[in-house]
């Protein structure tokens, strides 16, 4: 009988003999050894024109012993071949490079150089922590020749490890590649720095710090009403300050600033936010004394705040069941009034209000009424 002649692969080995055509044999029967160990028969071949035969589920990187023999049709076998000694091929290594590409927002690329082997198909992803045991398979990529992975959906400033294994076409996955790590790109820091004002007419002014980071793209200003919020965005601006027009007097605003760079990401908010208010009314006059002499009447105020530059009065006239007649006395700018030429049996009734620099109106004093007697 022939010696067997050998092919191997990671997990399987050829044979190959050469048949014998004699109507004598009836098959072949194959024998399977380690070596020092006893040879056991894995296959019976009822085919005397037969030559090959593959034998499958072996492990990598081991030696195997191989003898084949004839039988008959009554099954009297002959002495076996002599011993051929084989080796099944290792398990391949994993990529022969990869590299970690990091400070990408939220994303980690990868990149290897194709396996060289060509019965790898696949890639086998897989990611980790430097606090953590475990792997992760985030990614299967099929085709030897792809060259890149990345992975996104990542939390910022944070590190990450990977390795990548490889899988032939047969099942047979490699041990991991070396660990290459990276770390994603933070965010912006918070913005210092935040003021607002409390002493303008009808607005609010608010101004920072600029971030240090140079690739700083915008700023996000929140606004609400309430000091816990809910803040929504108000601007969007590449200064440092911020006007909000406010049509009313004195009232608050609270306000938060992001930083936003080139890729999207945003600072984290403020934990406090900065109070702006808008300047409030002046204080109403204090009627100071008033009288009347005649059909003329006098009357003396003060401003209590001292922000009064001007004052206005208002004047009713009421006259039994008719519609009443309202007069208006603007630009005033002392602190007293008189009025004469009033008509007896009329009703009257006066306020005062203050006008300040700003041109801001104060809440009227405190009503002055009387009735001229016929």
């Amino acid at each position: 009988m022939q010696q067997v002649r050998t092919l191997a692969d990671i997990t399987s080995v050829a044979l190959e003999w050469s048949p014998i055509y004699s109507e004598k044999i009836e098959g072949y029967y194959l024998y399977r050894g380690k070596e020092g160990g006893k040879l056991k028969r894995i296959a019976t071949i009822e085919d005397r024109y037969s030559s090959h035969f593959i034998d499958k589920g072996l492990k990598p990187d081991t030696n195997y012993l191989y003898t084949i023999s004839t039988f008959t049709k009554d099954k009297r076998e002959s002495a076996p071949s002599e011993p051929v000694r084989v080796r099944t091929l290792p398990i391949p290594e994993s990529v022969p490079f990869i590299e970690a590409i990091d400070h990408l927002p939220r994303e980690v690329k990868l990149i290897w150089r194709p396996h060289p082997y060509q019965r790898v198909e696949w890639y086998i992803i897989e990611r980790s922590e430097p606090n953590k045991q475990k792997w992760e398979k985030i990614a299967t990529i099929k085709g030897r020749l792809h060259a890149e992975y990345i992975d996104k959906g990542l939390k910022d400033n944070r590190i990450y490890l990977y390795r990548i294994k490889v899988k032939t076409c047969d099942g047979i996955i490699s041990k991991p590649s070396k660990i290459v790590q990276a770390s994603t790109k933070p965010r912006p820091k918070i913005v210092q720095g935040l003021s607002a004002t409390t002493n303008l007419p009808k607005k609010i002014i608010i101004r920072w710090q600029p971030n240090s980071e140079p690739d700083i793209d915008h700023y996000n200003v929140y606004k609400s009403i309430f000091e816990i919020g809910p803040y929504v965005i108000a601007a969007k601006t590449r200064k440092t300050e911020y006007v909000d027009l406010i049509n009313e007097d004195g009232v608050k605003r609270y306000y938060k600033v992001t930083a936003v760079d080139k890729d999207g990401l945003e600072s984290f908010k403020q934990d406090v936010p900065v109070v702006g208010k808008t300047l409030p009314k002046p204080m109403s006059p204090i009627v100071v004394e008033h009288k009347i002499e005649g059909n003329t009447f006098f009357v003396t105020w003060r401003s209590p705040d001292k922000r009064a530059v001007k004052y206005i009065i208002k004047k009713r006239e009421v006259a039994g069941f008719l519609q009443a007649k309202e007069y208006v006395f603007t630009n005033i700018t002392g602190t007293s009034f008189s009025d004469a030429g009033l008509k007896p049996g009329r009703k009257y009734i006066y306020e005062i209000i203050a006008v300040d620099e700003n041109g801001i109106k104060s809440k009227p004093s405190e009503k002055i009424e009387f009735k001229i007697e016929k």
